[in-house]
């Protein structure tokens, strides 16, 4: 299989807070998962190991997508990088995009003379 074989379904999230991206992987174990973070990139990887069939059966129909995958995506200014936390649970990997708390910017009211 290729990279572009299959790739994890995600679906984005903001609150007030955070980023939330939510990754489904079943079927993939935690160990075989890696998250980086660089020049403002989010990178998943991983593999997805094929079922070996058992001595004396065969498969007849297989449905399900193995190999490796990789997503990446675009963080969004103010992440704080450093703080990029993930947890995995049941099959769907929770990455957490902590925002940066700087105060935003209160608009001046500017007279004209």
């Amino acid at each position: 299989m290729t990279l572009a074989d299959w790739a994890p379904r995600v679906d984005i999230q903001e609150t007030q807070e955070e980023f939330l991206i939510h990754a489904e992987l079943p079927g993939v174990k935690k160990d075989d998962v890696k998250l980086t973070v660089k020049d403002g990139t989010l990178t998943i990887q991983g593999e997805r190991q094929q079922a070996k069939e058992e001595r004396g059966s065969k498969f007849h129909r297989t449905e399900r997508m193995y190999g490796s995958f990789m997503r990446s995506f675009s963080l969004p200014e103010g992440v704080k990088e450093d703080k990029v936390g993930a947890a995995y649970k049941d099959g769907m990997l929770t990455i957490h995009l902590p925002k940066s708390q700087e105060p935003k910017a209160k608009p001046v009211e500017i007279k004209i003379q």
